[in-house]
């Protein structure tokens, strides 16, 4: 693996070649577009000379993956492309057009365990993460300031676990509880940003940025007042301006701290900006906005459409998908949209699912070869009632009580015939007890 070394230069000293990484001052507070580039013209160092008094740069000289894209270019009729390296924090992409995954070039992570295996470990890092997401919350609202380096490390803890298997967490954001949103909601972007840069093919470090991305998206709302932030009816235009606000709280908090990471700030300031440019606070569009973000405004929206928050209902995660299509290119990137409905699936783990023959069940895991034959613990027997627990694989095609091959109707919300996905946790997850047949 190349050693990448960060080295402050000034400006003036700037030459072709050399591998931008970092300004002295947030991407978005300049006319560059993409968060890192390859020096590959005049042009751009005078830019550069223009706007910052030195930049960071990756010791190692690459040969030209990604050109400076300049806001004031935004409109240029050039198409060229520009030829990808191996996933980076930006992917590949074409001037004047968002930015895409390069398939040649993903990496294709496996699963090292089962989900059952990994169920114990996921379920206590996830109350750990779930304590530090709290405090963050609750600390800065009585002035501490926020601890970076613990944000940190409860993140690669969940990247450490989803690298190990992809489901076991991924259940756990279907646990949703009332009283804890806010901070819940947070550790749920986490996870899924996370599970989708892990679809998408990024390499570990931009994984692991991504989570902290997905942890501290919200963070602005620690200033936001309880009584807004937690109000049972929908907001008045008065406090709808007043929630909008917490973009610009969560980048002046992130800029506050003696150190922080730009994508991290970025993404707080920018995760509701729409494609279509009718977003908040600064009504980005397209390309304009930073990718980071458009992958979190993404598992935002799909963490937000399936919980109950105090002035809405939980839908299940189908109609939730059925929203994000919809509005593909409109409020979410196109392409971006569309892979990260095919990372969640039409069953994701956790999922509670009617088969045809009316037996009840929770989706254990996907089978990477056929996604619509996952594996499932059967719960309940056709009157609804409980039955001896035991895990089917739908792409084996056993057979129901009537000889049929089982097949799921639908999925239904947590809560369905009674069944809480978080009961089942607490009780051990009966998968540790239940028989693989």
């Amino acid at each position: 693996m190349t050693e990448h070394i960060k080295t402050q230069i000034l400006t003036t000293k700037l030459q072709l070649g050399m591998h931008v990484i970092e300004l002295d001052k947030p991407w978005l507070d300049s006319d560059f577009l993409l968060q890192g580039f390859v020096i590959q013209s005049q042009d751009e160092i005078d830019a550069l000379n223009e706007q910052c008094g030195y930049v960071y740069i990756d010791g190692a000289v690459l040969s030209g993956d990604r050109r400076a894209v300049l806001k004031k270019r935004s409109n240029s009729t050039r198409k060229k492309e520009i030829k990808p390296k191996r996933f980076s924090t930006e992917k590949f992409i074409k001037e004047g057009m968002s930015c895409t995954p390069s398939p040649e070039n993903a990496i294709r992570y496996v699963n090292k365990i089962n989900v059952q295996r990994e169920m114990p470990l996921a379920s206590s890092t996830y109350k750990s993460a779930k304590v530090v997401a709290k405090n963050i919350i609750e600390g800065i609202r009585i002035g501490k300031m926020l601890d970076l380096n613990e944000a940190k490390a409860a993140v690669n803890d969940i990247v450490d676990s989803l690298l190990r298997n992809g489901d076991a967490l991924v259940w756990l954001t279907k646990i949703k509880e009332k009283d804890a949103y806010t901070a819940e909601h947070s550790l749920n972007v986490c996870i899924l940003s996370i599970a989708f840069a892990r679809f998408l093919g990024h390499e570990d470090a931009d994984i692991r940025k991504i989570g902290l991305c997905g942890l501290l998206h919200d963070v602005g709302k620690s200033k936001i007042p309880i009584d807004i932030l937690n109000k049972f009816e929908h907001f008045t235009d008065e406090e709808f301006v007043v929630m909008k606000g917490h973009p610009e709280l969560g980048r002046d908090l992130l800029l506050s701290l003696p150190t922080s990471d730009l994508a991290v700030i970025d993404v707080a300031y920018s995760h509701h900006e729409r494609i279509d440019g009718h977003g908040y606070p600064r009504q980005l569009s397209g390309h304009q906005i930073p990718y980071f973000a458009k992958i979190v405004a993404l598992t935002d929206a799909y963490d937000a459409i399936t919980s109950t928050r105090c002035y809405d209902v939980g839908r299940a995660s189908m109609e939730a998908l059925d929203i994000i299509y919809k509005n593909k290119g409109s409020q979410f990137d196109r392409e971006l949209a569309v892979e990260f409905i095919k990372c969640i699936g039409i069953y994701p783990p956790g999922s509670i699912v009617e088969m045809t023959n009316g037996e009840v069940g929770i989706i254990v895991e996907e089978n990477e070869s056929s996604k619509l034959r996952p594996k499932v613990i059967l719960v309940q027997d056709q009157s609804k009632h409980w039955m001896h627990q035991h895990i089917i694989d739908l792409s084996l095609r056993h057979l129901d009580p009537g000889n049929v091959p089982y097949t799921i109707a639908h999925e239904v919300p947590n809560g369905t015939y009674g069944i809480d996905i978080k009961q089942f946790l607490k009780k051990g997850l009966v998968l540790k007890k239940a028989v693989m047949h």
